[in-house]
Formats: C-alpha cells, structure tokens, sequence
C-alpha cells in the first residue's frame, strides 16, 4: 500500500518494529475493554501477520498508525470488508481503530479515520461506511460521532463473534457515513 500522510501521522502497513505495541494494545485490559478476548504474543503475531498481507494485497484494512513527529507506531486505524454484516448485495465496509492508551485524546483516531473515509469514498468508490461498538463504549461512539456518523437504532445488532459467555459485549450499537453525506460534510466545511 501506498502510505496515506495526515498533518500528524502516517498511516501505513505493520513493519517488524510494530509487533511488541501490536500484541500491548491486543492484551492491555482498557484498550480491549470491550472485547471478550486477549492476545498472547503467539496470537497476535498471528494476527498481524494476517493484516500485512491483507493490506499488501488490497491497499488498505487495519493500518499502523505511525506519529510523523518521532516515529512511533500508536496502534491502528483503518476499513475492513465486514462481509458478516453484509444486508444486502453491496459490500459492507466498517471503519475502526484501536490505540494504545498513551496515545489517546490527542486526536489521532478522528484524524486518521477522516483520511480513511475520504480513501474509501474517493477512492474505492464506496457508497457508504459504516462502525458499531459495545452499545456502552462511549469513546468509539463519540469519535463515531465527530467524524460524521450517524446512529441508526434500527441497524444495531447482537455481534455474531461475541460469545454468549459474555452477554454485556454482545449488543452493539450501529453508525454509518453515506458518500452523500460525507461529501455534503466536506462542502460545508470548505
């Protein structure tokens, strides 16, 4: 993939260098609050080595999301084919992001998610993109909302991954982004 540059980061394809923080923010108790599993570091080479060849192959999915000012790699950020979500023949394509904890409320996540939505809107072509979280992750819902999603209650859903073992992840809340809206967003901004 090409690398996308934002005025503060560079989002880019896992290096060799991204693997200790890539297992941390996979086994860190608050980032993955939200989550019915933690990594080992086995797993989540595993799991790394899986997004660098998706990403190799597609040019985009969940990218490393590197500082400019220092080269550290902050966790991810990127669009997934969510084809388990898939309601009709289009492609359902989710945007999400995961940071490590030292790097949140400066902004990165909002900054890095705006550039993914121009790629798969401009680029892929895509006519909508949508994000879901734990219906109580107030974090991931308010940067769903600055971005300029929007809820749609009647699209929120019991994650099909989430084992019943854990009821209190299972519901999550549903947000999307038509290119329509996202285009009328960026006009009114201009």
């Amino acid at each position: 993939m090409t690398p996308i540059r934002t005025e503060r980061l560079i989002l880019r394809n896992w290096e060799e260098r991204d693997r200790a923080l890539f297992h941390r923010i996979n086994s860190d108790e608050r980032v993955m609050e939200f989550f019915p599993f933690r990594r080992s570091r086995a797993e989540a080479d595993a799991k790394l080595d899986e997004f660098r060849t998706a990403i190799a192959r597609d040019g985009y999915g969940w990218t490393a999301v590197e500082v400019a000012a220092g080269g550290a790699c902050a966790g991810f950020v990127g669009l997934h084919d969510a084809e388990y979500l898939a309601t009709s023949s289009a492609r359902t394509f989710e945007i999400g992001w995961r940071l490590a904890p030292e790097f949140w409320g400066k902004g990165y996540v909002s900054e890095a998610a705006r550039a993914w939505l121009a790629f798969g809107f401009e680029t892929l072509g895509l006519a909508e993109i949508v994000s879901f979280a734990v219906c109580n992750n107030d974090r991931s819902t308010a940067v769903m909302e600055r971005i300029g999603m929007r809820r749609d209650p009647s699209r929120d859903f019991d994650h099909p991954a989430v084992p019943d073992t854990h009821p209190q992840l299972k519901r999550h809340v549903f947000y999307a982004l038509s290119r329509a809206d996202w285009q009328r967003q960026r006009r009114a901004a201009s």
